[in-house]
């Protein structure tokens, strides 16, 4: 199966986990996709001074890979500058928030696997 990329679901949210402006995600895959075993893969699209809120997680883990731009990744409380080809993860308990510092759009790749 191939999903072309103007066929995935794109929608914008507002104060992301309660982060600062817009963030706009592109699901790369639907949720019944991960037939159990997670809940995203997804492309977020963060502009300057935008950012996904701080926030733990319980019962899954998160990786998210900076495509693109650069800014700074909370990481249980430790900041952290970040740019693209950098990769943040978060294990099950820990919490972390991510804010675009750059000029340009930053894009996250973020996936979440149940643990």
């Amino acid at each position: 199966m191939v999903r072309k990329g103007s066929e995935m679901r794109s929608e914008t949210r507002s104060e992301m986990g309660g982060g600062k402006g817009s963030v706009d995600v592109i699901q790369i895959m639907e949720r019944d996709e991960f037939r159990g075993k997670g809940r995203l893969f997804a492309r977020n699209i963060l502009k300057p001074g935008t950012s996904i809120g701080y926030h733990k997680h319980t019962g899954d883990f998160e990786a998210y890979f900076i495509a693109r731009g650069e800014g700074v990744f909370n990481d249980n409380g430790e900041l952290i500058p970040v740019k693209a080809g950098d990769v943040g993860i978060i294990q099950n308990g820990q919490s972390h928030a991510i804010e675009n510092t750059g000029s340009e759009e930053m894009e996250v790749i973020a996936l979440v696997l149940f643990d």
